[in-house]
Protein backbone atom coordinates (compact mmCIF):
# COMPACT_ATOMS: atom_id res chain seq x y z
CA UNK A 1 0.00 0.00 0.00
CA UNK A 2 1.41 3.46 -0.91
CA UNK A 3 0.94 5.88 2.00
CA UNK A 4 0.68 9.25 0.69
CA UNK A 5 2.53 12.26 2.95
CA UNK A 6 0.96 14.32 5.01
CA UNK A 7 -0.09 17.68 4.76
CA UNK A 8 1.96 19.75 6.93
CA UNK A 9 0.19 22.55 7.95
CA UNK A 10 2.78 25.51 8.20
CA UNK A 11 5.07 27.24 5.54
CA UNK A 12 8.13 27.07 7.17
CA UNK A 13 8.01 23.27 7.59
CA UNK A 14 7.01 22.77 4.06
CA UNK A 15 10.19 25.06 3.10
CA UNK A 16 12.29 22.64 5.50
CA UNK A 17 10.77 19.66 4.36
CA UNK A 18 11.79 20.54 0.34
CA UNK A 19 15.51 20.85 1.28
CA UNK A 20 15.28 16.79 1.00
CA UNK A 21 12.00 16.20 -0.26
CA UNK A 22 11.99 19.39 -3.39
CA UNK A 23 7.93 18.27 -4.12
CA UNK A 24 7.06 19.44 -0.95
CA UNK A 25 7.66 23.35 -1.72
CA UNK A 26 4.52 22.32 -4.85
CA UNK A 27 2.58 22.84 -1.71
CA UNK A 28 3.70 26.41 -1.21
CA UNK A 29 2.40 26.98 -5.18
CA UNK A 30 -0.87 25.10 -4.66
CA UNK A 31 -1.73 27.42 -1.45
CA UNK A 32 -0.14 30.90 -2.81
CA UNK A 33 0.07 31.05 -6.82
CA UNK A 34 -3.29 31.94 -7.24
CA UNK A 35 -3.26 34.82 -4.72
CA UNK A 36 -0.40 36.23 -6.31
CA UNK A 37 -1.80 35.94 -9.90
CA UNK A 38 -4.65 38.25 -8.42
CA UNK A 39 -2.00 40.65 -7.41
CA UNK A 40 0.23 40.97 -9.88
CA UNK A 41 -2.81 41.07 -12.60
CA UNK A 42 -4.55 43.48 -10.67
CA UNK A 43 -1.11 45.85 -11.01
CA UNK A 44 0.46 45.31 -14.07
CA UNK A 45 -2.19 43.35 -15.87
CA UNK A 46 -3.01 39.16 -16.77
CA UNK A 47 -0.50 39.41 -19.34
CA UNK A 48 2.88 39.51 -17.42
CA UNK A 49 1.27 37.75 -13.99
CA UNK A 50 1.50 33.92 -15.01
CA UNK A 51 5.36 34.52 -16.01
CA UNK A 52 5.91 36.25 -12.83
CA UNK A 53 4.11 34.37 -10.38
CA UNK A 54 6.18 30.67 -11.88
CA UNK A 55 9.38 33.16 -12.04
CA UNK A 56 8.71 34.13 -7.65
CA UNK A 57 8.16 30.72 -7.32
CA UNK A 58 11.60 29.60 -9.27
CA UNK A 59 13.13 32.38 -7.20
CA UNK A 60 11.81 31.43 -4.19
CA UNK A 61 12.81 27.36 -4.47
CA UNK A 62 16.39 28.08 -5.43
CA UNK A 63 16.74 30.62 -1.89
CA UNK A 64 14.53 27.85 0.12
CA UNK A 65 17.50 27.34 2.60
CA UNK A 66 17.97 30.75 3.24
CA UNK A 67 14.38 31.36 4.32
CA UNK A 68 14.12 32.23 8.24
CA UNK A 69 11.70 29.33 10.02
CA UNK A 70 11.22 31.22 12.25
CA UNK A 71 8.33 32.71 10.57
CA UNK A 72 5.40 29.99 10.01
CA UNK A 73 3.74 32.16 7.20
CA UNK A 74 5.32 31.95 3.41
CA UNK A 75 3.22 34.53 2.12
CA UNK A 76 5.41 37.89 3.35
CA UNK A 77 8.37 36.37 1.76
CA UNK A 78 6.55 35.42 -1.65
CA UNK A 79 4.94 38.88 -2.02
CA UNK A 80 8.28 40.46 -1.12
CA UNK A 81 10.22 38.22 -4.21
CA UNK A 82 7.09 39.30 -6.18
CA UNK A 83 7.46 42.73 -5.58
CA UNK A 84 11.15 42.72 -6.15
CA UNK A 85 10.14 41.29 -9.70
CA UNK A 86 7.23 44.03 -10.34
CA UNK A 87 9.39 46.74 -9.54
CA UNK A 88 11.60 45.51 -12.79
CA UNK A 89 8.46 46.18 -15.18
CA UNK A 90 7.79 49.88 -13.05
CA UNK A 91 7.42 51.40 -16.47
CA UNK A 92 4.77 49.05 -17.44
CA UNK A 93 2.83 49.35 -14.28
CA UNK A 94 2.74 53.04 -14.69
CA UNK A 95 2.29 52.82 -18.12
CA UNK A 96 -1.19 50.26 -17.43
CA UNK A 97 -2.47 52.99 -15.39
CA UNK A 98 -1.77 55.69 -17.42
CA UNK A 99 -3.40 54.09 -19.93
CA UNK A 100 -6.69 52.79 -17.40
CA UNK A 101 -6.57 56.51 -16.97
CA UNK A 102 -7.40 57.71 -20.24
CA UNK A 103 -9.72 54.70 -21.13
CA UNK A 104 -13.60 55.12 -21.17
CA UNK A 105 -15.13 53.70 -17.99
CA UNK A 106 -17.19 50.31 -18.75
CA UNK A 107 -20.60 50.25 -18.06
CA UNK A 108 -22.00 46.76 -17.31
CA UNK A 109 -25.27 48.90 -15.55
CA UNK A 110 -28.85 47.68 -16.64
CA UNK A 111 -31.18 49.96 -14.41
CA UNK A 112 -31.07 53.59 -13.71
CA UNK A 113 -30.83 52.37 -9.90
CA UNK A 114 -27.42 50.74 -11.10
CA UNK A 115 -26.55 53.57 -12.76
CA UNK A 116 -27.09 55.58 -10.07
CA UNK A 117 -25.46 52.99 -7.90
CA UNK A 118 -22.38 53.00 -10.24
CA UNK A 119 -21.36 57.15 -10.18
CA UNK A 120 -20.47 56.51 -6.22
CA UNK A 121 -18.85 53.52 -7.15
CA UNK A 122 -15.15 52.98 -7.27
CA UNK A 123 -15.24 51.98 -10.55
CA UNK A 124 -16.56 55.56 -11.36
CA UNK A 125 -13.24 56.99 -10.37
CA UNK A 126 -11.24 54.45 -11.80
CA UNK A 127 -9.52 56.68 -14.23
CA UNK A 128 -8.91 59.38 -11.37
CA UNK A 129 -7.81 56.26 -9.10
CA UNK A 130 -5.36 54.64 -12.18
CA UNK A 131 -4.00 58.27 -12.13
CA UNK A 132 -3.58 59.06 -8.75
CA UNK A 133 -1.91 55.00 -8.14
CA UNK A 134 0.13 56.17 -11.46
CA UNK A 135 2.04 59.50 -9.99
CA UNK A 136 2.73 57.39 -6.49
CA UNK A 137 6.54 56.67 -6.18
CA UNK A 138 7.23 52.91 -6.75
CA UNK A 139 8.04 52.62 -2.67
CA UNK A 140 4.41 53.55 -1.62
CA UNK A 141 2.61 52.26 -4.33
CA UNK A 142 4.36 48.83 -3.18
CA UNK A 143 3.25 49.49 0.28
CA UNK A 144 -0.42 50.60 -0.84
CA UNK A 145 -1.15 48.12 -2.80
CA UNK A 146 0.65 44.88 -1.00
CA UNK A 147 -1.99 46.20 1.95
CA UNK A 148 -5.22 46.86 -0.44
CA UNK A 149 -4.57 44.13 -3.04
CA UNK A 150 -2.53 41.68 -1.31
CA UNK A 151 -4.21 41.74 1.81
CA UNK A 152 -0.81 41.61 4.26
CA UNK A 153 -1.02 43.05 7.73
CA UNK A 154 1.99 45.82 8.00
CA UNK A 155 3.93 43.44 9.60
CA UNK A 156 3.71 41.23 6.87
CA UNK A 157 4.20 44.09 4.25
CA UNK A 158 7.75 45.35 6.18
CA UNK A 159 8.91 41.72 6.51
CA UNK A 160 8.00 41.38 2.38
CA UNK A 161 9.86 44.88 1.58
CA UNK A 162 12.66 44.48 4.42
CA UNK A 163 11.86 47.93 5.90
CA UNK A 164 10.74 48.60 9.28
CA UNK A 165 6.72 48.44 10.30
CA UNK A 166 7.77 52.60 11.01
CA UNK A 167 8.21 52.72 7.52
CA UNK A 168 5.26 50.90 6.45
CA UNK A 169 2.91 52.98 8.42
CA UNK A 170 4.80 56.32 6.68
CA UNK A 171 4.72 55.12 3.46
CA UNK A 172 1.03 54.23 3.51
CA UNK A 173 -0.51 57.01 4.97
CA UNK A 174 1.58 59.04 2.59
CA UNK A 175 0.37 57.07 -0.30
CA UNK A 176 -3.56 57.41 1.16
CA UNK A 177 -3.30 60.61 1.73
CA UNK A 178 -1.87 61.39 -1.79
CA UNK A 179 -4.69 58.84 -3.59
CA UNK A 180 -7.35 61.04 -1.65
CA UNK A 181 -6.04 64.11 -2.80
CA UNK A 182 -6.25 62.54 -6.20
CA UNK A 183 -9.89 62.13 -5.93
CA UNK A 184 -11.00 65.22 -4.72
CA UNK A 185 -10.87 64.31 -0.72
CA UNK A 186 -13.35 61.76 -0.97
CA UNK A 187 -13.68 57.81 -0.41
CA UNK A 188 -15.82 56.63 -3.60
CA UNK A 189 -16.68 53.59 -1.45
CA UNK A 190 -18.68 55.31 1.02
CA UNK A 191 -22.41 56.28 0.12
CA UNK A 192 -22.87 59.90 0.78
Amino acid sequence: MITQPAVRGVDSELVSASWTDPEAFAELFDRYSAMLYRYVSKRLGPGPAEDLVGETFLIAFSRRRSYDLAYPDARPWLFGILTKLIARHHRSEATRYRALLRAPVESEVESPADRVAAGVSAQAVRGELAGALAALPAKDRDVLLLIAWGDLTYEEVARALGIPVGTVRSRLNRGRRKVRAALGDTNPMEEE
